[in-house]
């Protein structure tokens, strides 16, 4: 018996030490993928503020993209204004100066014109 007592001591002694060694084994698999854990977090903060940063950087491109393009459509939009003024204004001094120099062929233009027109609207 003594020899059995032994043996089954032995399986204990063995079986414990087996234990102890896969409990620390269990426990290096925690921590490594506790580390593991941390690691991908880590690295996703950094991506997901690489790409917010790229996202405001891209939005805000945009907006000065737009910005300056409303700025040159307003200063065409002026230019043109501008232009059509000149020339309003330039047409209004011509006629003012062919009635001053011609006022009885003015005035037998318009009669003309005004026959004209009458006369078409009324068929």
């Amino acid at each position: 018996m003594s020899s059995t007592d032994g043996e089954t001591g032995m399986r204990n002694l063995t079986d414990n030490a087996t234990y102890e060694r896969l409990e620390k084994n269990v426990a290096a698999v925690k921590s490594d993928i506790t580390a593991l854990t941390e690691q991908i977090t880590d690295a996703l903060n950094s991506f997901a503020g690489t790409a917010q940063k790229q996202a405001r950087r891209g939005y805000k491109q945009a907006r000065a993209n737009v910005d300056s393009a409303v700025d040159g459509i307003s200063e065409r939009g002026s230019a043109v204004m501008d232009a059509a003024q000149d020339a309003a204004t330039s047409i209004e001094e011509t006629l003012e100066d062919v009635v001053t120099q011609r006022p009885l062929a003015t005035v037998g233009l318009a009669l003309g014109l005004g026959l004209l027109i009458g006369m078409t609207w009324r068929r």
